[in-house]
């Protein structure tokens, strides 16, 4: 991903279905589908962090750069703290959508809307096999 020449940087994680799902890194969420920083430089200032509502389903993995990625040594550091639930937290966050949108197990239209009303899943339905 790209905007204006600049790559964003995302936390990969290989889900074992045929895609990886990639969260990015963004220096200012506003809601709770997010993992939020709270010890770090920048979250002092705003509300950094990785967004669930911005995940990309990548299952090609010639979209993948090979060069290192920047990102700030205390979010990077705490990133590596919490990634066991950061993890889990973003494949539920995929997993729910999936079965709301397949009917296994539906959510409230409200609770769906709160979720998911601006989330970039809708994109990937084939990626995802939905």
């Amino acid at each position: 991903m790209h905007k204006h020449g600049r790559p964003y940087t995302c936390l990969l994680i290989d889900t074992h279905d045929d895609y990886f799902i990639c969260v990015p890194f963004r220096s200012d969420i506003h809601h709770k589908n997010a993992f939020l920083f709270t010890n770090t430089e920048r979250s002092k200032r705003s509300h950094s962090g990785l967004d669930f509502s911005k995940i990309v389903i990548v299952s090609d993995t010639d979209y993948f750069d090979t060069e290192n990625a920047i990102v700030d040594q205390d979010e990077y550091a705490e990133m590596k703290r919490n990634l066991p639930t950061i993890v889990r937290a973003a494949v539920s966050y995929v997993d729910t959508y999936i079965n709301h949108v397949t009917g296994k197990a539906k959510l409230h239209p409200r609770e769906f809307a709160r979720k998911y009303q601006f989330s970039t899943l809708p994109y990937f339905h084939d990626v995802m096999g939905i």
